[in-house]
């Protein structure tokens, strides 16, 4: 898969000019700016925090799985 996406990362920088790539990433930037300003102050503090909080529940629940294959072998 990883083979795969580096093949159309070449093609699209093939395919789209460096010109036009930058204005996409100049105008995704500008984007992620204007939807910051609509949201209350913290929220992306408060939703870091959460992923954060949910990674790590799933790093546990592997890390328990783990150990009962182990404890199996």
């Amino acid at each position: 898969m990883a083979t795969k996406k580096t093949e159309n990362e070449k093609k699209f920088k093939r395919e789209i000019p460096e010109e036009a790539r930058e204005h996409y990433r100049k105008a995704r930037q500008e984007m992620s700016e204007a939807i910051k300003g609509l949201l209350p102050e913290g929220f992306l503090e408060h939703r870091r925090a959460a992923r954060k909080e949910m990674m790590l529940a799933v790093r546990s629940m592997l890390d328990k799985a783990i150990e009962k294959m182990e404890e199996k072998a």
